[in-house]
């Protein structure tokens, strides 16, 4: 874990980075435009995906080490992927990029929050080092939020070459964000098949249920199905980078409490990928 554990604050950060760079203040307002579609999407990802996280854990009785890594990867917000599945799927980029934009910068107070107290529902004080929420959350605002905060300021002052550019740096956060993955799973590749023996069959549950419910939860109440699209994917596409992040940062290279994201940033591709199929000849 030591390769992960160095790279991560590193890949983190540029891929928030590539991401400020797509934004502009536009992405905020469209929040007061048309708040009916971006709650459905924000109250689905930031309420419903943990609780039923926490009600999978339950049911299905994993160990506290794999259940805090679930809770990990279902309190991160979405990644820069749901953008661009999205756009596959032909739903709407516009809304599924002020989800990222607005979870990923709140997440430096939610993520603390919702591990702390999943730590404590489940008994967790292994923690690497002496940590408190707040120092993660700092932690979380120098590689999450002083990015994309940077990103948006040069868009600002280089508009014209950001905009013809922005397909590319797209592009790159997902190289960044495969690399990474690589990196990881040759660091622990014989460790793999006990990734999906551990947590294999609680993610993917996870993974396809969340989907499902924030598909129909949508069709009830959203605008239209360009807005289902979008809120089902971003609520199935979660950012593995910042969850792997945040596991290091408070379990240290204990690399069980990462087995989950591991698991589940295999399976969500693969299983985003069928989604996006399935969607996109839905009008």
């Amino acid at each position: 874990m030591e390769i992960v554990t160095k790279i991560a604050p590193i890949i983190l950060a540029l891929i928030m980075l590539g991401l400020g760079l797509g934004l502009k203040i536009e992405n905020f307002a469209r929040v007061l435009k048309t708040p009916k579609d971006f709650f459905v999407g924000f109250f689905s990802q930031l309420i419903i995906l943990p609780v039923i996280a926490y009600l999978l854990i339950i049911i299905l009785k994993v160990s506290p080490e794999i259940a805090i890594g679930v809770m990990i990867i279902a309190a991160a917000p979405g990644g820069v992927t749901s953008n661009i599945l999205t756009k596959f799927a032909n739903g709407d980029v516009a809304l599924s990029i002020t989800l990222t934009a607005i979870i990923s910068l709140i997440s430096i107070i939610t993520v603390p929050l919702i591990i702390f107290t999943s730590a404590d529902l489940f008994g967790i004080t292994s923690f690497s080092k002496e940590i408190s929420m707040s120092g993660i959350a700092i932690k979380m605002f120098l590689v999450v939020t002083v990015p994309v905060i940077l990103g948006m300021v040069i868009r600002k002052f280089a508009e014209n070459f950001v905009t013809s550019k922005i397909a590319i740096f797209n592009k790159i956060n997902i190289i960044f964000f495969i690399i990474f993955f690589i990196a990881a799973f040759y660091q622990e590749r014989e460790s793999f098949i006990d990734f999906l023996k551990q947590a294999g069959l609680i993610v993917l549950i996870l993974n396809l249920t969340m989907m499902i419910i924030a598909y129909y939860l949508a069709k009830a109440f959203a605008s239209g199905i360009k807005q289902m699209k979008c809120i089902a994917l971003e609520c199935g596409l979660q950012n593995g980078t910042l969850a792997i992040f945040v596991s290091t940062q408070i379990f240290g290279t204990d690399i069980i409490y990462v087995t989950p994201t591991a698991a589940y940033a295999l399976m969500m591709y693969i299983t985003g990928l069928l989604f996006v199929f399935f969607l996109r000849n839905k009008t």
